[in-house]
């Protein structure tokens, strides 16, 4: 089957989604061919309040590259301009597509700008109701998006590379706690950097908040962007991993920690209660500090055979199964 994924979210950038559409396609591209249209391939400029993303903009070259992939089925995977174009393009067609939501936007669009999410939900009811299905991570989730109007949601969960992500050998030494992901303000990381711990705090990841947040937290040890088997091996000797963020969808860094034997501690909200099972893997609670003391307390081996789970292949079907031929 030939596969198009629209996207503005791809690398070079470095986040969830992009990990998560990486992982589909090169697993999609064993037994289909995929055509992944994205903000290389236009002119664009950095979104202000999120640099790290290119908001494209003659977005309307998008129509000549579907026109020549000629695909069986199409894929909406963002709600930016590329996306906007393709949905607009396609329902004036009447060719069907299906959708995603990765993040909570409308959570960040207030954090960072202080934009109404009666404003941004609007949007996303617009955006998805053109769509056959839309993908959504998690149960809770799914239930907040029902509760603002989106219909069609269907469920598609997520799993981590495994010969990436593993308990790294002679790494048993436990020496730190740690966050990975982006530094900014939507992350809620100050509530972990003021957490009274017994050992030291290290962050991987760069974001908008990144010189403020190393100048303001002198003995934390920021490490920047790690990737492949340096992360897994930070991740492997990591005593918790802690992910403060009320705004998250799902947080693959989860998994990903809990596949190199590292629990993880969070608050009770959408992406923690969905990903953490209380005890085995993790653990949740109104107080942080308590979450990453009886996170620490969970046997790694749990947290392995936890994370094992969930598989790419069967991700990968469940993503094929909602298609939609043209």
């Amino acid at each position: 089957m030939k596969i198009l994924i629209a996207t503005d979210a791809w690398t070079p950038q470095v986040n969830g989604v992009v990990t998560t559409l990486t992982s589909l396609v090169a697993n999609l591209s064993e037994d289909h061919e995929v055509k992944i249209i994205e903000p290389s391939q236009f002119k664009s400029f950095p979104i202000p309040v999120y640099p790290e993303i290119r908001a494209s903009l003659d977005v309307f070259n998008a129509k000549s590259i579907l026109k020549s992939f000629k695909p069986d089925a199409i894929h909406i995977s963002t709600e930016g301009p590329i996306g906007i174009y393709l949905r607009n393009y396609l329902v004036r067609k009447k060719i069907p597509f299906t959708t995603a939501v990765h993040t909570k936007f409308p959570d960040y669009l207030k954090d960072l700008m202080g934009l109404p999410t009666s404003i941004t939900n609007e949007f996303l009811k617009w955006f998805h109701s053109g769509a056959q299905k839309t993908l959504v991570n998690t149960p809770s989730h799914k239930k907040e998006l029902e509760q603002i109007g989106l219909k069609n949601l269907k469920l598609w969960k997520r799993a981590v590379d495994q010969n990436v992500f593993m308990p790294m050998l002679g790494n048993n030494e436990k020496s730190y706690y740690l966050y990975v992901g982006r530094v900014s303000k939507e992350k809620n990381l100050e509530a972990f950097f003021d957490l009274d711990l017994e050992f030291p705090k290290f962050v991987v990841g760069e974001g908008p908040q990144f010189k403020e947040y190393k100048k303001k937290y002198p003995s934390i040890n920021f490490l920047g962007y790690k990737y492949g088997k340096e992360l897994a091996e930070i991740y492997s000797k990591a005593r918790v991993m802690v992910f403060p963020s009320l705004t998250d969808t799902f947080g693959l860094v989860m998994l990903e920690a809990n596949a190199c034997g590292t629990p993880v501690a969070g608050y009770p909200v959408t992406g923690p209660i969905d990903v953490i099972s209380q005890g085995k893997n993790g653990f949740y609670a109104e107080d942080l500090k308590t979450a990453v003391e009886k996170a620490e307390k969970i046997n790694p081996e749990d947290c392995v055979g936890f994370a094992n789970e969930f598989s790419w292949d069967q991700v990968t079907k469940d993503f094929i199964n909602t298609l939609f031929r043209i």
